[in-house]
């Protein structure tokens, strides 16, 4: 079963009662939210508007809406109008036709909207009230309404029979205002009101996405409007009541910081994090950062963590070296500022290159515009930075990069001259935060399958009147080279171990016969070479170099045909080829400079007891 998603939008600013104050902010309420809801990248939800409806219009719309639906779907209903509560205590809707003095039958009832959410089959339903309900009434209107309005009572109680339930987040409550913009200046300029306006500036921009996990979660979204909406006026109080299970997602944020899911670090080289030895833990420290310099994002990632923990929690010279490798997954743009000059208003400037250099973690970031008429596009080795004229005056702006864990922007300035003749179309002014981002990774054929990052922000669509913009390719979206499964890299790396086991073998069988040989105590050097030679010492000194030379020339082999033949191999044999490699070189480099040592030893021994 398909899950789908639908929000009703309902906007009243005009009513036919004189006693009922015109509104400013539901017109436009209704256009930023129904704009934001209706991103596939944020909200996607599929958006119904109704504006100045008579009630019975609305009572049908509200109906319609909540029927015919199924358990996975999610409903969101926002009200943008004045709350009304009757001399009975009962809260209603006002529509464009209602008369005070006949609510029941030109008013929508909270009643009939409860009803309407305990009946439908959906999932999840979200209930959005941004009603004045103290600034109902004109100045000099003999209606009032009877005591204080406690909105949320009137949607407590019940649950979804179908669903798992619904939640309503309501501006105020009781007899306080829900304020239009920075106050209820009769002549203030039409804008959002400030709950409808933190709404869809916490889903646009992001910043309700407290946890940065890509996803704006119900309580995130009323905790961030509240905050916003107390910092604005401090004599508005949100407020919330919940029928629900669990914390449902209404959009998709697209600020938050990269997240990559990390590989698991093999044991023996957790061992050697883990170790007491500080002289293991600085080879540890040698082995992260060669895993952090790999196209595989998930073990760069994991080696990432690992120095992290290290640098935070080491000794001195193990954190100090952890920190060092760390340096080489800083975000370098290059150049960090772009300078377009001056350029006619309506013309297309050439898109400025911004190059990232480094290893693939490091080149793997989110870019995002805080200006609208900032275009960012993805390239193989950075981004492309554009700009739109439309707008005259000396425009200023940044592309924030964020890494998973570094930030840093590349400034952009640009100055538009206008131009003579018609003037092109504007686009939102400069001030207005654009939000626009894109994933910039490495290309895919570096990208090994072993995994995506656990969320990538998606690029934002084309706005209107804006040719496409070419986004390039998304690891969730493009299947990975082809892998044949070859197994020879495997092999050699563990042909290579098996040497390597085998040198240590013979340089503890030469140390004993050495031993022994020492400990007979003959009176003569002849006897004592003699003994050298019964025991097999210079026979397994001799294997022993043999042997770990082969197993160091065998992993370094198979080293070389992971890197020369990427495609050959998937995740699993890689991992384990590396992790092979690895144990072998820690074990036939001891027993080689063993031997070595021993060799050197053996016939000054011999030649002078």
């Amino acid at each position: 079963m398909t899950q789908s998603r639908h929000a009703l939008i309902i906007a009243n600013d005009h009513y036919d009662d004189q006693g009922l104050k015109k509104l400013r902010a539901p017109a436009q309420d209704a256009a930023a939210l129904a704009e934001v809801l209706e991103d596939p990248q944020i909200g996607d939800f599929e958006v119904e508007v109704v504006r100045n409806a008579p009630a019975d219009v609305m009572r049908r719309r509200i109906q319609g809406f909540f029927s015919d639906r199924r358990r996975d779907d999610t409903l969101m209903l926002h009200f943008s109008c004045h709350g009304l509560k009757s001399e009975s205590g009962e809260l209603y809707f006002a529509a464009r036709d209602t008369e005070m003095r006949l609510l029941d039958a030109t008013a929508v009832p909270s009643q009939f909207v409860r009803q309407c959410m305990s009946r439908t089959r959906a999932g999840r339903t979200v209930l959005f009230l941004d009603c004045c309900y103290g600034g109902a009434f004109s100045r000099g209107a003999s209606v009032r309404a009877a005591g204080d309005v406690n909105v949320l009572e009137s949607f407590q109680g019940e649950k979804a029979p179908g669903g798992q339930g619904w939640a309503v987040i309501t501006a105020s409550d009781s007899m306080e205002y829900a304020f239009e913009g920075p106050d209820l200046a009769e002549r203030s300029a039409p804008r959002p009101s400030v709950f409808t306006q933190a709404v869809v500036e916490g889903l646009r921009t992001g910043e309700a996405d407290r946890d940065e996990d890509g996803e704006v979660r119900l309580n995130e979204l009323y905790d961030y409007v509240y905050e916003q909406v107390r910092e604005e006026n401090p004599n508005q109080t949100p407020r919330r009541t919940v029928e629900m299970q669990g914390d449902p997602w209404l959009a998709h944020s697209r600020r938050g910081r990269i997240k990559i899911a990390a590989a698991t670090t093999p044991s023996l080289l957790q061992a050697a994090i883990d170790s007491d030895n500080p002289v293991t833990r600085l080879g540890a420290v040698t082995e992260l950062s060669r895993r952090l310099r790999e196209e595989s994002l998930p073990v760069a990632e994991g080696a990432r963590q690992a120095l992290e923990e290290m640098a935070r929690n080491d000794i001195g010279q193990v954190a100090v070296e952890a920190n060092s490798a760390l340096s080489v997954i800083r975000l370098r743009p290059s150049p960090a500022t772009l300078d377009f000059g001056r350029v006619r208003q309506g013309s297309t400037p050439e898109p400025r290159s911004v190059i990232l250099s480094g290893h693939p973690l490091a080149r793997h970031c989110v870019a995002q515009s805080t200006q609208r008429w900032l275009r960012v596009e993805p390239m193989p080795n950075g981004l492309k930075v554009g700009v739109a004229t439309h707008t005259p005056g000396h425009l200023t702006g940044d592309v924030v990069l964020k890494g998973v864990a570094d930030e840093t922007v590349v400034h952009v300035e640009v100055t538009v001259e206008s131009g003579t003749g018609s003037v092109p179309q504007r686009t939102p002014e400069p001030s207005e935060e654009s939000e626009e981002a894109v994933v910039v990774h490495t290309p895919p054929q570096q990208q090994p399958p072993s995994g995506p990052p656990t969320r990538e922000t998606p690029p934002a669509p084309p706005r209107p009147g804006e040719p496409p913009r070419t986004v390039g390719e998304r690891p969730e979206r493009h299947a990975p080279p082809t892998r044949t499964g070859s197994v020879r890299a495997p092999l050699l790396a563990a042909a290579g171990l098996a040497l390597a086991v085998t040198s240590v073998v013979f340089v503890v069988l030469a140390a004993v016969g050495a031993m022994e040989a020492v400990n007979a105590q003959q009176p003569h050097i002849d006897d004592l070479r003699a003994q050298f030679a019964d025991n097999g010492v210079a026979t397994s000194l001799t294997l022993c170099l043999i042997t770990a030379v082969l197993a160091l020339v065998l992993c370094a082999i198979a080293r070389h045909d992971l890197q020369a033949h990427p495609r050959l191999y998937a995740p699993s044999p890689t991992s384990v080829t590396r992790s092979l490699a690895w144990t072998a070189k820690l074990l036939a480099i001891p027993a080689f400079a063993l031997g070595v040592l021993m060799a050197i030893a053996y016939p000054i021994v011999s030649g002078y007891l």
